[in-house]
């Protein structure tokens, strides 16, 4: 039978496509012959606003991008100004630092892990699962920044209040019993179900080599192989001092991106286990509560460095990089001398891995195409800055 390929819009109101998003698909039947992102709809600006505003009120706006991982977004850019700066920061404050990224990661990848079974058909179950273990983590993160999504909690040399007393202790139980007893129940119920399998394996392959050539980063490359993790290539913070591995599977597919986001979640409470231990003393031990960071009589245990309002780097370029949740998140900044950056630009993952999408989706059907993005894990708030 003679048919005509037509193109269809997935999008941008599709509950599917994760924020207002469209993909336009060439398609033969139910086969995507060809498939294009188109990620236009949102212009928050956030570049433009970021060379308007003072260095330190940049910090609230970096929430705003990926508004899954405030944390994360908020360490990548204090390590690029700390790095143009020359500020020091304080033992303490460095565990945090990494204590409240793994707890990110965790969120991000217990997030991800229910929304592409959101997107396989099984509607609402597992996704409140793993939500129900996010919202316990960000009961910490509201605990201590006062809010549990936009948590506007890193400063230039530190974090801007210690941790509050009881605050480890919490998270110690989270760490050592709850998170991994929810990740092994998750991967009971989950990694052996028929219609994942049948839905997620050998769906939206692409190789190693394609994936480095359209520079895909993150989760997404770990799952085809590659043993890449710039928290080893390029070590930030104190993440020399932790032992931990570099999770990899070789399938390439969706089932993997889904599978490897379980292990690297694994390898977080890892991690979490070790900053926990090794933490130095400090005010969220025992010592009374207090308001704000000034008032703290241990204020030089969580901030170091003169990174205030009224902060002017010196006249240069940086470009600093974190292993965020969804992959490299770079901050590339120029400063002129004067208290607002002169450049200011963000390296996002959830952008970047998006070139992979169309190659992920030729020969494959529609309904795959659903699947295929949200085993990307993208957040729109990164992808239109």
């Amino acid at each position: 039978m003679h048919t005509d390929s037509i193109v269809i819009n997935l999008g941008p109101h599709h509950p599917s496509t994760h924020g207002v998003f469209r993909m336009l698909a060439r398609i033969e039947g139910e086969t995507i012959l060809a498939l294009e992102p188109e990620m236009g709809y949102l212009h928050r600006n956030h570049e433009k606003i970021g060379e308007r505003n003072t260095w330190l009120m940049n910090m609230p706006f970096t929430d705003r991008l990926d508004y899954i991982n405030s944390m994360s977004n908020n360490l990548g850019y204090a390590l690029a100004v700390e790095k143009l700066a020359g500020i020091e920061v304080p033992e303490r404050a460095q565990y945090i630092r990494v204590i409240m990224a793994e707890l990110t990661r965790i969120v991000n990848h217990m997030w991800s892990i229910g929304f592409i079974l959101n997107d396989l058909g099984a509607l609402q179950t597992p996704a409140l699962y793993a939500i129900e273990e996010r919202e316990m983590i960000l009961d910490l993160f509201e605990e201590v920044s006062g809010s549990r999504m936009m948590c506007n909690y890193m400063r230039f040399g530190g974090v801007v209040r210690d941790l509050t007393p009881g605050w480890l202790e919490r998270a110690r139980y989270l760490v050592h019993e709850r998170l991994p007893r929810a990740l092994d129940e998750l991967d009971h119920m989950l990694s052996g179900n028929e219609i994942v399998k049948a839905r997620g394996r050998g769906v939206g392959y692409l190789s190693p080599q394609d994936l480095i050539a359209l520079s895909v980063s993150g989760p997404m490359i770990r799952a085809a192989g590659i043993p890449y993790d710039i928290r080893k290539a390029e070590p930030y913070c104190i993440y020399d001092r932790f032992d931990f591995d570099i999770p990899t599977l070789s399938g390439s597919d969706v089932y993997d991106r889904y599978y490897i986001r379980l292990l690297e979640a694994r390898e977080s409470v890892k991690i979490l286990k070790q900053a926990i231990r090794d933490i130095p003393g400090g005010e969220g031990d025992g010592a009374p509560a207090y308001a704000s960071a000034t008032l703290n009589q241990g204020f030089g245990t969580i901030m170091g460095g003169k990174g205030g309002y009224t902060l002017r780097p010196p006249e240069g370029e940086v470009y600093q990089r974190i292993e965020a949740p969804k992959g490299e998140l770079g901050f590339y900044l120029v400063s002129d001398g004067k208290p607002n950056p002169y450049r200011y630009h963000v390296r996002a993952p959830s952008f970047i891995n998006l070139n992979a999408l169309g190659p992920m989706s030729v020969g494959y059907k529609v309904a795959d195409a659903i699947v295929i993005l949200g085993a990307i894990d993208i957040v729109l708030g990164e992808v239109d800055r």
